[in-house]
């Protein structure tokens, strides 16, 4: 068995006031580091003081410390509000920034709502887009509907049936981002 931690950033999608994704994102976070196997570091799209007057990857070198993770990066993880059907256009932003450095690397998805599909259109929505970036999603979503149920007023998660959803979470994403590790160290590919 592989020994080396894989490192996978998490990033927080929305900079919305009162965000309730928040929780969600600092909660898979914590159980991320419990990981022996993971290396896991927070971003959050707050922090990236995109411009107004430029776009994409001509100025990812503005942002050296999301480029430097991502190249370093075995996986990721985003979660992200559904906001009518589809996903911030910061999140996509952030994204955008980068392109062959998200080549084969896994993605898993931590879809959050107010209703009751719990992000599932968000993330048949980003399927897509991340397709093009390179990234290759995990099949185990993890859903928050009723978001704001799902939480004390703490942030701790009140609902304890996550737990073992968020452990089936992970264990696809991990073995998702060292089996496409091993493949991008082993098998010659013109991406990388």
């Amino acid at each position: 068995m592989e020994t080396k931690k894989l490192f996978i950033p998490i990033l927080l999608g929305t900079p919305r006031k009162n965000r309730e994704s928040e929780n969600v994102a600092k909660w898979v976070f914590s159980k991320m580091q419990e990981r022996d196997e993971i290396e896991a570091q927070f971003f959050d799209v707050r922090d990236f003081d995109l411009p107004r007057d430029h776009y994409g990857q001509e100025i990812k070198d503005s942002f050296p410390e999301w480029r430097d993770a991502i190249i370093k990066a075995d996986g990721l993880v985003i979660v992200t509000p559904e906001y009518n059907h589809g996903y911030p256009g910061v999140l996509k932003s952030v994204l955008d920034l980068l392109l062959k450095e998200y080549i084969h690397k896994a993605v898993g998805f931590v879809g959050v709502s107010a209703q009751v599909w719990g992000g599932t259109r968000v993330i048949e929505a980003m399927v897509a887009m991340v397709r093009e970036l390179g990234l290759t999603p995990t099949f185990t979503d993890l859903n928050f509907p009723r978001v704001g149920d799902k939480f004390d007023e703490d942030g701790n998660i009140a609902d304890k049936s996550y737990e073992a959803r968020l452990t089936a979470f992970l264990d696809e994403l991990i073995w998702m981002s060292r089996t496409l590790r091993w493949g991008r160290e082993n098998l010659p590919s013109k991406y990388h």
